[in-house]
């Protein structure tokens, strides 16, 4: 393992080689296709505990485990999060989606000791123009803030994006949570901000692997943790989206590692 010259909040930031892409690859996949496989049984009726237990089977049916369970005593194989629920929901058998509900699922499955780490908004039936508003903006907002990866780009350059798109639309940005370093660790350096200047920030370089995970919300960016010190909600009530990419920076821009069928934006050529 190589690292960068460059330190996050005192921290090295590892580079990673072909080999590690390659890992990185496989355990993508089975994220992307954990959501894939998920999408037909997003309705009405279903308790956000069923979808929990059937991500769980997924994900170990593919060689892999949830590397939710048992982090930090959280004790369940995905985060379930609906409407106002900003992020880190947790499944519940007496929550059950409704038409028009928005919810994001988030999922971290570890193969072979490298993790996956994608997550995506779904729409429960119709919803409201605002709901498909935000839903729809807030992967366009990922996608912005990726298209600006790679080599000598700085990570302010990817929040600026993020952060222009979604004020463009009338939404706002969660601060207090980030995009993160991953691969054999879960949450690895560096930290990667969904707001910012452009020209600010670490470097790129190729080998970095993170994620860009970008929450917004209809009305204010101010969240609050519940008690269960877990689910952590908007504190206006309003409808909050995200989306989230396992990616690389490469020698000419990135690599997407969380694409698959039915999420199929492509890598650059």
């Amino acid at each position: 393992m190589r690292y960068s010259t460059q330190l996050d909040h005192g921290k090295p930031i590892p580079l990673h080689d072909a080999a590690g892409f390659a890992a990185m690859r496989a355990a993508g996949r089975v994220a992307a296709e954990t959501l894939d496989f998920i999408t037909p049984y997003v309705k009405p009726g279903v308790s956000t505990a069923e979808l929990d237990r059937l991500c769980d089977q997924f994900m170990r049916a593919a060689g892999s485990i949830p590397a939710t369970i048992d982090y930090h005593g959280y004790k369940h194989a995905s985060c379930i999060s609906v409407n106002h629920v900003v992020t880190h929901g947790v499944p519940s058998a007496t929550k059950i989606l409704r038409a028009g509900d928005i919810v994001n699922i988030d999922v971290t499955p570890k193969l072979d000791g490298w993790h996956g780490d994608s997550s995506r908004t779904y729409e429960v039936g119709a919803v409201s123009i605002l709901a498909a508003r935000l839903v729809r903006t807030a992967h366009q907002a990922m996608m912005a803030g990726i298209a600006k990866v790679r080599p000598g780009a700085a990570l302010g350059d990817v929040g600026a994006a993020i952060e222009a798109l979604a004020r463009a639309q009338g939404f706002s940005t969660v601060r207090d949570y980030c995009g993160h370093g991953i691969g054999q660790v879960f949450h690895d350096t560096p930290q990667v901000l969904h707001y910012g200047r452009a020209g600010t920030g670490i470097v790129l370089e190729p080998g970095m692997i993170f994620t860009i995970e970008p929450m917004l919300n209809a009305g204010s960016f101010q969240v609050k943790t519940l008690p269960d010190k877990w689910t952590t909600v908007t504190k206006d009530r309003s409808l909050s989206a995200q989306f989230e990419h396992t990616l690389a920076v490469t020698e000419t821009g990135f690599e997407i590692f969380t694409l698959s069928a039915l999420n199929p934006a492509q890598n650059p050529a």
